[in-house]
């Protein structure tokens, strides 16, 4: 088996165009999402929603810190500016890496190799994506919160119809997110499948285009011209006679009836 680790045809081309296409859906819905919750549209209400419903810290601790002379405490990661900038982060690489695939895939460079190590960074960058909005708050020990309120609870709990706009806008950014996870899996799957070994391998391809034929068919073929063109033609016996036919006996018995033949 003639393993080719660099050069290797994707399984379905199909596949590969389908998730480049819900891809680029999900990275525009991003883009929309996180650009409308930037720098802080609604993060830090959300936080005092939820203090106020019982569920979290407050984020006047900071302000407290400040005014007692103290060290403000670590803001929790789902409350924080950096997760915010971090999706925009994302979203904005994700656009980037998405048309260099597409123009990779039409020129055929990019092939799985490249994309196994690109897939699995950002599997793991919406994983840590994910996880923060969905991140636990612990600030308060009187009310500690494993996740945040707006993705375990509905928007509902709260009364302020404001504050249910801003948590169905964040709602529908996690599940974005999620959703953009998901196709990031499915793509690290495709990479996997590629990688994998298969009938392509068992075959011993030219190095120049793999969708030739096979080098032991054409040297197969070409030995066979050869021989072919070696062979003698077998040839047809001399036997230094005219060929004999009924109209060659009858010019003959003509012939010999010419009377400048009878003076011979």
């Amino acid at each position: 088996m003639a393993y080719r680790i660099l050069k290797r045809k994707w399984p379905s081309s199909a596949a590969m165009w389908i998730m480049m296409v819900a891809e680029l859906a999900l990275t525009v819905t991003l883009l929309v999402f996180t650009a409308l919750a930037q720098p802080d549209t609604y993060r830090t209400k959300l936080w005092k929603a939820g203090y106020e419903l019982g569920f979290n810290s407050s984020p006047a601790v900071i302000l407290y810190a400040h005014a007692n002379g103290k060290t403000p405490p670590a803001i929790p990661f789902v409350w924080s500016r950096t997760l915010t900038d971090y999706n925009v982060a994302i979203a904005i690489i994700s656009l980037f890496f998405l048309i260099t695939k597409l123009i990779g895939f039409i020129m055929e460079f990019w092939v799985p190799i490249i994309a196994l190590p690109v897939n699995i960074a950002f599997v793991a960058l919406y994983a840590a994506s994910i996880g923060g909005q969905a991140g636990p708050d612990y600030l308060d020990p009187t009310r500690p919160s494993r996740v945040a309120w707006y993705v375990a609870k509905p928007c509902s709990v709260a009364a302020n119809h404001q504050i249910q706009g801003y948590c169905n806008s964040a709602k529908g950014t996690f599940a974005a997110f999620a959703l953009m996870f998901v196709v990031t899996l499915v793509n690290l799957g495709l990479t996997i499948w590629a990688m994998l070994p298969n009938e392509r391998d068992t075959r011993d391809w030219d190095s120049d285009d793999e969708d030739d034929e096979p080098l032991s068919a054409s040297a197969s073929g070409n030995r066979k011209g050869t021989s072919w063109e070696m062979r003698s033609i077998p040839s047809t016996p001399r036997t230094g006679l005219m060929p004999y036919t009924p109209r060659t006996t009858a010019f003959n018995r003509l012939d010999s009836k010419n009377p400048a033949h009878m003076y011979e």
